[in-house]
């Protein structure tokens, strides 16, 4: 497994993964400290509730995300962010076909 990404990420060379239905990532920069990943939502797809150990700071690149962390529900649109601590539940349902662009500290090992 690789414990570091290229220097330079070029999206059109990069895959693109099924996450789950409706949605997708691509992943971008990381090392073992830090990841980013783009995360593309059909309208309807659901970020299944789930946890993990990282902490998770993320930005509403496009479109609108009704997103709910530890019981606290928020419409989120274009230019919005979140922040999720370790171990606390969250996840979305996609209002608006959209990307987020997820940070984890340390690194998603199980994304790669």
């Amino acid at each position: 497994m690789k414990t570091k990404s290229d220097t330079f990420q070029v999206e059109n060379e990069l895959k693109w993964e099924d996450a789950s239905p409706g949605v997708q990532r691509q992943i971008m920069g990381y090392d073992g400290q830090l990841m980013m990943v783009k995360v593309k939502f059909e309208k309807g797809a659901i970020g299944t509730p789930h946890t993990h150990y990282h902490s998770q700071a993320s930005l509403v690149a496009s479109g609108k995300f009704e997103v709910t962390i530890a019981g606290e529900t928020k419409v989120l649109s274009t230019g919005d962010g979140y922040y999720v601590a370790p171990d606390q539940p969250h996840g979305c349902v996609c209002l608006e076909a959209g990307v987020l662009i997820d940070t984890f500290s340390p690194m998603r090992q199980d994304f790669l």
